[in-house]
């Protein structure tokens, strides 16, 4: 037996659940089947709601977002979660992008999306590896060091 997921992240302060909640019971999520993630930026990547989504999710199932960029916080991010997805044959919805891997057109929309995740990833690389070259050139160290920390009581 198949089951439809959903999973709902807010990032920031001041944002809540309740808009990405009511768009997956509106397509058709149970309550008690939404994983979700209340975290700052300062967290890091962690997302224990998306971990225990993934645990649970079986080939077959459906996960369904309310907007793509809920599954991480950088187009590499979302593009592993994709990938891992597709590779245990579990579909992903979209809803505001209308993605929808079971559809040829929503597996292409995906892949589009994991070839442009790449090509970002790529060029960060050309871009650190340049600056690392530049800074040898002027005999400063490869990378900058640390900034210290502050002892004036501001953060």
């Amino acid at each position: 037996m198949t089951a439809t997921l959903g999973y709902a992240r807010i990032s920031t302060t001041g944002q809540d659940l309740t808009a990405q909640q009511a768009a997956l019971a509106a397509a058709g999520v149970d309550d008690e089947r939404v994983f979700t993630d209340e975290l700052s930026g300062a967290v890091g990547t962690a997302r224990p709601g998306l971990a225990a989504l993934l645990e649970y999710a079986r080939t077959g199932d459906t996960v369904v977002v309310a907007a793509i960029d809920r599954l991480g916080r950088s187009a590499a991010e979302v593009t592993r979660t994709i990938a891992d997805l597709d590779k245990r044959e579990i579909v992903l919805r979209a809803l505001r992008e209308g993605i929808d891997t079971a559809t040829p057109t929503g597996r292409a929309v995906a892949a589009i999306m994991a070839t442009l995740a790449e090509l970002e990833l790529e060029l960060g690389r050309e871009r650190r590896a340049a600056s690392r070259e530049a800074r040898r050139s002027r005999s400063l160290p490869a990378t900058k060091p640390p900034k210290p920390e502050s002892t004036d009581g501001w953060w």
